[in-house]
């Protein structure tokens, strides 16, 4: 069974800051945005890819969808570059109860695979685990990130073709999206594969009803886990 993770809300709470201020900094460097946090009202975050909310300030702004499209790899380098330098050194109090005996528990278990699918660019992504104390349950080369695409809806076959062997992709009914909004819900719907929704994000459980299964905490996500699984078995 694939498993495949969102970070932001997730696995982590509060772990944005120095994220935003980093995309930021990029938009100013690379397209002379002024003020781009002004901006952020006209964006939701939540749910969505690195590069989507960086494109959507700079149209609010004014910017091209030509420039942004010219300009869309510095801005990834920037961004990247500019987190690794404003990350705290320490993330450990981000990580949501319960995450690490959910991640440890799942990494033990034969016949299932970890990995991550997220909105953030794969440094951020890595950093950002890493500097939590968890990022050691999810392999280099697996998975999928916002540095992958901007639509958040290809990621999926994106993280199954990385997982699959002789070019043949990870089965999609082995395959399940955990995230926290209803975006993760959408992009995995987008390929036709399950996902189970957790309320520690923005989004209680009503607004998480297209999941397959919807729990309250890490705690409870792992009971469902369990069923899951043991009907795989």
């Amino acid at each position: 069974m694939l498993l495949l993770f969102d970070i932001d809300g997730t696995l982590l709470t509060g772990a944005t800051e120095a994220h935003r201020e980093a995309l930021d900094a990029a938009l100013i460097e690379v397209h002379g945005v002024e003020a781009p946090e002004m901006l952020r009202p006209s964006v939701r975050p939540a749910g969505r890819t690195d590069g989507e909310i960086a494109r959507i300030m700079l149209l609010t702004a004014g910017v091209s969808a030509e420039r942004i499209d010219e300009r869309a790899d510095a801005v990834r380098e920037t961004c990247c570059r500019e987190y690794a330098r404003r990350c705290p050194a320490d993330l450990s109090h981000t990580v949501l109860p319960g995450v690490p005996e959910l991640l440890t528990g799942l990494s033990a278990r034969a016949g299932v695979r970890l990995a991550l699918l997220t909105g953030n660019y794969e440094p951020v992504a890595r950093i950002k685990l890493a500097r939590a104390g968890i990022g050691g349950h999810f392999p280099l080369g697996q998975g999928a990130f916002g540095s992958d695409a901007e639509d958040r809806a290809a990621l999926p076959v994106l993280a199954r073709r990385r997982a699959g062997e002789d070019c043949v992709l990870y089965p999609r009914e082995c395959t399940i999206v955990i995230g926290d909004t209803p975006l993760d819900i959408a992009c995995a719907r987008a390929d036709a594969v399950r996902c189970l929704a957790v309320a520690t994000g923005p989004f209680g459980v009503d607004g998480l009803r297209g999941a397959d299964a919807v729990a309250l905490d890490a705690h409870e996500l792992m009971g469902v886990l369990d069923g899951v699984l043991a009907a795989r078995a």
